[in-house]
């Protein structure tokens, strides 16, 4: 067999859901344990500058697959279960420069970038149109948005799966089917997690969610087994293609509410059901690992771990987590969460794995941003990017295998409410931005708008406690300037 290093290394893209820095013992913690994702970090290269292009899932993983910032495109804000594509077939992603390259290409588990070209017209019980397959993925066995969002069930090969004729499936985001119960109205048939801020409309496996959704029968998912589901397809998908090179777009529901891991981990964390769906985060990442040495492929395959944004505690569940988190601190050393403008909202956990290509236990702070996935995937593959392509993706393979520590010479992100933040590898600039200091809906998380200039020098303040704008009014002025370029605004 030629070495691995001739050959071309199979890519599994890992992205947990909502999974803070600091929610992997790697990266510090010792509430909870993640003994098979600390070990690939411990024989590849951990990143501790690596940033997601949002803080927020659907516009991070819009940024991540086709290289554009989503502050670019419209309708990137977090998607509705029913949201119409918002990747074009037009636009070129990872999954057509890697199938380009020869890959055969998989997205399997979360999705939440839409189906179909109209918003609310999907046909759930018959074949979508504009599914992953129009986006350069072979195969795909996705779940259309998050667990918390209503339809509750998998699309594969752009029908629902295991469909059940007997429980045509009907969804919407207006308006409730009639005699169908709902978390608000039937509180007693809540009989696994009740909802602490919204998510109190359909009722599917004693959990009430986001939107509305009558039928389904068979084909609803129970949460308990969706870890399951979402790693039996991976690994189908690779034993599948062992003898070819692979891409698979992996993306686990974990940590995402409404956290409800299998019964096995149940009792495992000391901080319950969210540090339950850590454990079994881990415990995909071992399953996988086992498969690909089953099969011979641990040496030739590239395993990029990551996250889509960071962490939240209480995003709409009863689960406790905010009670049990003790001195966990899931989003590391940095402040803000999931949907901030501060670091917490988009610095990710980001372990590259490769035997056959990267040494071990390396870490690096360069500057990082997951805009760079389709640039520098391609280079590492031997692809070249189509003009217009990508417009924002920029190849750093040198830097994501260990061969320099180069950073990006900046990286954006965008919040919540869309307001865009600039980093270098020292500074953080935030513009101004009306809106109050916290987040209105639920989660208690600090915004990060300031109606003046904010500039942070973390290299000695990491926690972005002491905005130096006024004493460095120069640089200030640079940051703004370098950042309306970018945006163009």
């Amino acid at each position: 067999m030629a070495s691995a290093q001739a050959q071309k290394p199979n890519i599994i893209l890992l992205v947990a859901d909502d999974l803070g820095y600091g929610d992997l013992s790697c990266y510090g913690t010792q509430l909870v344990h993640t003994p098979v994702t600390d070990s690939l970090a411990a024989h590849g290269l951990r990143f501790t500058n690596m940033h997601a292009c949002a803080s927020t899932s659907t516009p991070s993983r819009y940024g991540m697959l086709t290289g554009e910032y989503p502050f670019r495109r419209s309708g990137t804000n977090v998607a509705a279960g029913n949201a119409g594509t918002i990747i074009r077939p037009e636009q070129t992603t990872v999954a057509d420069l890697m199938r380009a390259a020869g890959y055969a290409t998989a997205a399997i588990g979360k999705w939440h970038l839409g189906l179909r070209n109209e918003t609310g017209r999907q046909d759930w019980n018959d074949t979508l149109d504009v599914t992953p397959r129009d986006l350069g993925f072979d195969y795909h066995y996705i779940m259309a948005a998050t667990a918390d969002r209503v339809p509750c069930v998998y699309i594969e090969q752009g029908r629902v799966s295991q469909h059940d004729p007997d429980a045509p499936i009907s969804v919407s985001y207006q308006q409730n089917f009639e005699g169908e119960p709902t978390g608000r109205d039937n509180p007693e048939l809540l009989t696994k997690l009740r909802p602490s801020h919204g998510h109190d409309q359909s009722i599917v496996n004693g959990i009430s969610r986001i939107g509305y959704m009558k039928g389904g029968g068979r084909a609803l998912w129970r949460d308990e087994d969706i870890a399951d589901s979402i790693v039996a397809h991976a690994c189908g998908f690779i034993e599948r293609h062992s003898s070819e090179p692979f891409f698979m777009y992996l993306c686990t529901n974990d940590v995402h509410v409404p956290r409800m891991p299998h019964e096995r981990f149940r009792g495992l964390s000391e901080m319950g059901l969210r540090g339950e769906a850590i454990l079994q985060f881990d415990w995909t990442v071992d399953q996988l690992c086992r498969t690909l040495r089953r099969l011979g492929l641990d040496e030739q395959t590239l395993i990029l771990i990551t996250s889509d944004n960071g962490p939240v505690l209480d995003d709409g569940y009863a689960d406790r987590a905010e009670e049990l988190c003790g001195t966990h601190r899931p989003w590391g050393p940095w402040r803000g969460a999931k949907y901030s403008a501060f670091e917490g909202g988009s610095a990710v956990p980001f372990i590259a794995y490769w035997p056959g290509g990267i040494g071990q236990g390396g870490v690096t702070d360069a500057l990082c941003s997951l805009i760079d996935v389709p640039a520098t995937l391609a280079q590492l593959v031997g692809v070249s990017v189509p003009h217009g392509a990508a417009p924002d993706s920029q190849q750093h393979l040198s830097t994501w295998l260990g061969r320099d520590r180069k950073p990006r010479p900046w990286a954006v992100s965008m919040a919540a409410n869309r307001l865009v933040t600039l980093r270098t590898q020292r500074y953080k600039y935030i513009a101004p931005s009306k809106g109050g200091p916290m987040i209105t809906w639920g989660p208690k998380i600090e915004t990060g708008n300031a109606p003046v200039p904010q500039l942070y020098d973390l290299s000695t303040d990491v926690h972005e406690d002491h905005n130096v704008a006024a004493e460095h009014e120069l640089l200030t002025k640079r940051m703004q300037s370098l950042l309306q370029t970018i945006t163009g605004q």
